[in-house]
């Protein structure tokens, strides 16, 4: 590969960073053609796209994030398969959590794709023992919603109580007026 091909993939790769608020550097080594073929196939279906690239691409590409990506060395060791996803923080965790479950891994079994690092809205996770916490994630719209939910929450009890108030001091009032006329 000449220098300008190595420079045109780097550049595709930073591209790629900046325009995925997340993306999963994962390890296949190890996996079939066939498995890593199904593992595409699932990425394709939920949106979601799934690359190798060079450990040394890889860092180039992270070096031109304007967010300092050292942690990422960890991860950037052996094969590297690159998880891009636009949508959502945990959609690659939920898509590798579910692969490992279809596969039936045993407790002992070394888990292929295994998760090396992810990017998930500018913070940084290392190691496969972090795949649970990405996978329990919310988005940035499912917290803008739960805001949203509980700021409308006390505004409608307000509203409930002010108007099951005027039904209960019109009860009151006819009460009263009505023991009035018995009265008089």
């Amino acid at each position: 590969m000449i220098r300008e091909e190595k420079q045109a993939l780097v550049d595709e790769l930073s591209e790629k960073f900046q325009s995925h608020n997340a993306f999963y550097i994962a390890d296949a080594s190890g996996m079939s053609v066939a498995k890593i073929n199904e593992f595409r196939r699932l990425c394709y279906n939920r949106g979601l796209e799934f690359k190798v690239y060079k450990n040394t691409f890889i860092r180039k590409a992270l070096d031109t994030l304007e967010v300092d990506t050292t942690e990422m060395d960890a991860a950037l060791v052996g094969q590297s398969g690159i998880l891009f996803s636009k949508e959502s923080g945990n959609a690659p965790a939920k898509l590798m959590q579910d692969f490992h479950k279809a596969q039936n891994y045993s407790k002992t079994a070394v888990v292929r794709p295994a998760l090396k690092g992810a990017y998930v809205d500018a913070g940084i996770y290392i190691g496969h023992d972090q795949l649970g916490t990405l996978a329990t994630l919310k988005g940035k719209t499912e917290l803008i919603g739960e805001i949203i939910g509980l700021l409308q929450s006390p505004a409608k009890n307000v509203i409930s109580a002010l108007s099951s108030g005027g039904t209960k001091l019109a009860g009151i009032l006819k009460t009263l007026s009505e023991k009035e006329e018995v009265a008089g």
